[in-house]
């Protein structure tokens, strides 16, 4: 009998399935001995953070219940930023001062920043104050405070 090159294709495939599926064999199957194995996907989502400077002021930021909001100020004259409700938005820390290393002392340049974890649903305010927006030069009433909301949803 002579098989032409597509069916010698077809058979050699089935042959080799039969042998990795274990047809024929005259012993037993672990295969089908042993239950299938159980597989759990576990989804965790991504550490979410989200950094508000002075382009936020007056703004909403919208997050998500364990979202981290950063508050990053320009300039060394602000006062750390506070939470009006920690239940809902609670520090994770101390504010942190980086001065810029090419800036002479008392010149205010560099960032505060303070970070703040997303507890429960609600919404709090993050402010922060400063009198001096320079060297030697008082803020207007209109630059010396920063003020966001922020909706934590559940």
């Amino acid at each position: 009998m002579k098989l032409n090159r597509p069916a010698v294709l077809v058979l050699g495939c089935a042959a080799a399935l039969l042998a990795l599926t274990g047809c024929g064999s005259t012993g037993p199957s672990t295969a089908a001995s042993a239950p299938a194995p159980t597989v759990t996907a576990v989804t965790t989502p991504a550490a979410v953070t989200v950094t508000a400077d002075e382009k936020a002021n007056h703004t909403t930021v919208k997050v998500s219940v364990g979202a981290t909001v950063s508050v990053e100020l320009q300039g060394t004259y602000w006062s750390g930023a506070t939470s009006s409700a920690p239940a809902v938005v609670a520090p994770t820390g101390s504010p942190t001062t980086a001065p810029s290393p090419s800036c002479r002392p008392g010149g205010g340049c560099g960032t505060v920043t303070t970070s703040f974890t997303a507890r429960t649903a609600g919404t709090a305010h993050l402010t922060a104050f400063r009198t001096v927006c320079g060297e030697a030069l008082n803020c207007t009433p209109n630059q010396r405070s920063y003020d966001v909301t922020v909706e934590v949803a559940g």
